[in-house]
């Protein structure tokens, strides 16, 4: 069941034209990126290689705030490498996404570390839009 927000912390503002051989922008002008269909071999982005740039940056937030309320501190080297494979559905029906969430938190316990991946899979707001309606793995490297 979807819920409306009930506290609004911020609205990102886009604007988008000529799809994937266009462009797009955000209204504070922080992002200015020209899109290309991936593998055209065209200059600029595609919208899966920026879903991971943003899954990933939301992950590593979520992972922040889940540390601090267990006292736990993030190495300095923590990176989350995404991978956003864009195919067919079964049937080939239509187009999906899988991601794969790659986590690397070098030199913490692997159990300890773990445990603060799961906690962030539940409070990362990209992971609540994701669940239960495309693949999402996610790896500790």
């Amino acid at each position: 069941m979807t819920r409306p927000l009930e506290k609004i912390l911020y609205t990102a503002h886009t604007h988008t034209t000529g799809g994937r051989d266009g462009a797009g922008k955000s209204s504070d002008g922080a992002l200015d990126v020209t899109l290309s269909p991936p593998g055209s071999g065209k200059p600029g982005t595609n919208p899966e290689q920026l879903f991971g740039v943003g899954y990933s940056a939301c992950f590593m937030g979520a992972m922040q705030i889940v540390g601090a309320a267990q006292k736990i501190r993030l190495p300095a080297a923590t990176a989350v490498d995404a991978s956003v494979s864009l195919g067919r559905t079964e049937n080939d029906t239509a187009y999906g996404l899988a991601v794969t969430l790659s986590v690397s938190l070098p030199g913490m316990d692997r159990a300890q570390a773990q445990l603060l991946v799961d906690g962030a899979h539940q409070a990362c707001p990209y992971s609540h839009a994701t669940r239960g309606n495309i693949v999402v793995t996610i790896e500790l490297v």
